[in-house]
């Protein structure tokens, strides 16, 4: 359930993302493309109406999507993707996920929550820009199937192959869309090389 995303414009995008000298300014504008790019790969299914429209010059057939997508943004780095997609997806709902992961545990705990109603009619899009230990991943999942979610797919920029095997020995239904699968992840639990902390470099924290 895994799709890397081989997009040139993509991998161009994380290409400046890893870069140790973008400047925050830049790295959110990366992300913004990084996002739309993803996020339109991982919404490919979504089922369309046939109909017709009329230009000046008269009727031309028409595919216009007939579906609720519900972006849930793992907070905080998911929040730096959600814009982007919103552009992609104008009319899409909105539910958010705060996860905190201890940094001794790798555990994460969940200190918010709140999602639309409805979400077993809707196509889900989870979005985490990171898919390190697969434990914050895991939960959110968890909460979305729990609030009735049956249709979710996971876009992240970057992921490990510890953070799919978690995703996948758990909710192996859940497809997975990354241009990605770095090497491993480190004592410290981040992935290597990966791209640092998402979070302190889109906001410019640390």
């Amino acid at each position: 359930m895994v799709h890397i995303v081989t997009h040139p414009l993509v991998h161009d995008a994380l290409a400046g993302l890893r870069d140790l000298t973008t400047t925050p300014e830049r790295f959110r504008h990366l992300s913004n493309r990084i996002s739309i790019l993803l996020a339109a790969d991982a919404l490919a299914e979504l089922p369309v109406r046939e109909g017709t429209v009329t230009t000046p010059l008269g009727p031309a057939p028409a595919r216009q999507v007939e579906a609720d997508v519900v972006i849930v943004p793992v907070l905080r780095a998911g929040l730096g993707m959600l814009e982007a997609i919103l552009t992609l997806v104008p009319k899409a709902r909105v539910g958010h996920i705060g996860l905190q992961r201890d940094e001794s545990t790798a555990v994460a705990s969940q200190y918010y929550a709140r999602l639309p109603d409805g979400l077993e009619h809707s196509f889900v899009l989870m979005v985490d820009p990171m898919l390190a230990t697969g434990g914050s991943a895991v939960a959110a999942i968890d909460r979305l199937r729990a609030a009735g979610a049956r249709d979710i797919r996971i876009i992240c920029i970057v992921a490990a192959p510890e953070g799919i095997a978690a995703v996948e020995r758990v909710h192996p239904d859940v497809p997975i869309f990354t241009p990605v699968i770095d090497e491993a992840l480190n004592a410290q639990k981040y992935i290597v090389p990966g791209l640092g902390d998402f979070g302190d470099r889109l906001y410019g924290t640390r």
